[in-house]
């Protein structure tokens, strides 16, 4: 964490050293006060002196303003910049998780980088906040109050000796019990984000199969593992804070009753004993606030650690040094993609998923990817825009090894359309216009017109601009996936990519949509995974992969004659009337 406060609050340096002097002031004024206070006592009740009780009192009164101001200013500077910690060290992470490949996403798994980016970072905004008063703050009232109370007494002050190590020794014992379980705690709230997100994500699925009842006992068991580590922390520091006022009342014991006896004995005066009692307890409530802000360290600490593990992250898939430029114009893409010798398997696994893999798709032309569950199809796709990189071979565009160049390059020129459709909170137009933000309302009605959209987001309430929920949950499937199909399309791509993109059309709405594309989309690449046959069979090339390679390459009438695998599949599907 000392690595993360580090290089965060490096820019608010001056506000800090400008808390640091507001607590120096404050600090003096508060050690100030209880000589006041001994002055009015010795000087001025004793010899029934008024005049002098109400001059004192004034400065007393300024002091004690004096202090309050430095208070409020610390506070204020230290909550600000708290917050802005929080707030760069929260677009730091988001930035560094968006940078990262599909690989290191599924190492931290999305619940924990949820729980890292708010909860954690929270955390480490609160000891930061707290800290930047309290644990400047305690110091300097605990080496300055015994200062004083040596000043007013050296005898007495051997009391201070005892006290404060005890104090100290149960602060120690405290905190190295407690990081081990905030650590612990941490993890567990991972957890019972995931079971969370999973029944949220799921809920059709369990109550199709009813298993609500699992689903409960699943976070009841998160819920009671994370409840039973924060009672173990919570009884921890229920006992520390009674033990820590044990020995502070015990001291006040002490100190009245040796302090009474030097005052009995006349080596004392009792303004000056009523001082010392003061600058006690200003020494007992700095190590108070340095047990309270021990509260805080132990789940910072552990939560710092966890942030700064992705922020340490360097992502398996970067952009080069010195990238490549395409050969078109201004930079841009052609569309010509060639596979040469892909290999790729996932990290870790002992089998490649795909092997040997060699071909070519040209602009202007189709190319469409078939093959049974299992066989690589979404992979070979999410190879393109570089959600993996192979493991061997190359892809390459327009004869640049996409690992050559820029990925914003590189996504700028590939209009993707994955197999589950995605949707933005927003309205219909906000989520077309995330493939151009520049693009018009003719536009956006024209990419919804292609994609066989138009007629449902005409008949909605407010049209382009109607309302989105969160994921397009207020949209059925086929709707969806008509939105997103427009959104790529509004995009005006060099390369189409649809994963398994018409699943949810009817057969009517789906031959339309073909007819479409190939009408208006002349000069792309076009890549089609499809289940259906009947998708691809007028595809101007047909990649047909079985278990992670290419068993078949041609056109349907070629593959129906020379490729088995193809066969199957389409036999699966179609008449042989129907195939021909």
């Amino acid at each position: 964490m000392r690595r993360l406060l580090a290089v965060y609050l490096r820019p608010y340096w001056r506000s800090i050293v400008v808390i640091v002097v507001l607590l120096l002031v404050q600090a003096i004024a508060n050690l100030y006060l209880p000589t006041l206070n001994a002055r009015i006592i010795n000087n001025g009740v004793v010899t029934g002196d008024t005049g002098y009780i109400a001059t004192m009192g004034g400065y007393m009164l300024l002091v004690a303003l004096l202090q309050t101001a430095c208070a409020v200013a610390s506070t204020y500077l230290a909550a600000r910049s708290g917050m802005a910690l929080g707030r760069d060290v929260r677009t730091a992470f988001f930035r560094k998780v968006e940078g990262f490949s599909q690989s290191e996403i599924n190492r931290f798994g999305t619940p924990s980088l949820i729980t890292r980016n708010t909860n954690d970072i929270q955390q480490v905004q609160m000891m930061v906040t707290i800290g930047l008063s309290l644990m400047i703050f305690a110091p300097m009232m605990l080496i300055g109050g015994l200062y004083m109370a040596l000043r007013q007494d050296v005898t007495l002050s051997l009391t201070l000796a005892v006290i404060v190590p005890a104090m100290i020794a149960l602060l120690g014992v405290i905190i190295w019990r407690a990081v081990p379980l905030f650590r612990s705690m941490q993890k567990k709230i991972d957890r019972i984000n995931q079971v969370m997100r999973e029944t949220l994500t799921g809920v059709r699925v369990i109550r199709a199969f009813a298993r609500s009842d699992y689903e409960e006992r699943r976070f009841e068991e998160s819920n009671k593992d994370l409840t039973a580590t924060g009672l173990s922390v919570m009884r921890l520091f229920a006992l520390m804070f009674p033990a820590l006022f044990a020995i502070l009342n015990f001291s006040t014991v002490a100190i009245m009753y040796f302090g009474g006896r030097r005052v009995d004995s006349g080596a004392m005066q009792f303004g000056d004993l009523t001082a010392f009692i003061m600058y006690v307890m200003q020494i007992l409530f700095a190590v108070l606030m340095s047990t309270m802000l021990a509260a805080f360290i132990p789940r910072a600490s552990a939560s710092g650690a966890r942030i700064q593990e992705v922020l340490d992250v360097e992502p398996a898939i970067g952009d080069p040094e010195r990238p490549a430029v395409a050969a078109g114009a201004d930079g841009d893409l052609k569309g010509l993609i060639e596979f040469k010798d892909v290999e790729f398997r996932y990290p870790g696994a002992e089998q490649p998923i795909l092997t040997n893999i060699s071909f070519t798709a040209a602009p202007g032309r189709t190319t469409a990817i078939v093959g049974s569950t299992g066989s690589g199809k979404s992979t070979l796709i999410s190879l393109i825009p570089r959600l993996y990189d192979v493991t061997s071979g190359s892809i390459t565009i327009d004869g640049i090894d996409i690992r050559e160049m820029n990925r914003t390059d590189l996504w700028r020129g590939i209009g993707l359309v994955p197999q589950k459709a995605f949707l933005f909170t927003g309205s219909v137009a906000s989520n077309l216009r995330y493939g151009d933000e520049a693009a018009t309302d003719e536009e956006l009605w024209h990419a919804l017109s292609i994609a066989q959209g138009k007629d449902f987001v005409e008949a909605m309430a407010a049209g382009l601009e109607e309302p989105i929920t969160q994921g397009g949950a207020n949209l059925s499937g086929g709707q969806r996936q008509r939105l997103a199909i427009a959104r790529a399309l509004v995009k005006k791509a060099d390369v189409y990519v649809f994963d398994d993109s018409l699943s949810a059309l009817d057969f009517k709405t789906d031959a339309q949509l073909r007819a479409a594309l190939k009408r208006e989309i002349t000069d792309s690449t076009v890549l089609v995974v499809a289940q259906r046959v009947s998708s691809i069979m007028h595809a101007d090339q047909i990649v047909v992969l079985d278990e992670g390679t290419i068993a078949g390459l041609g056109t349907h009438e070629e593959l129906l004659k020379t490729c088995e695998t193809y066969q199957e599949i389409v036999y699966s599907q179609l008449s042989a009337e129907e195939a021909a």
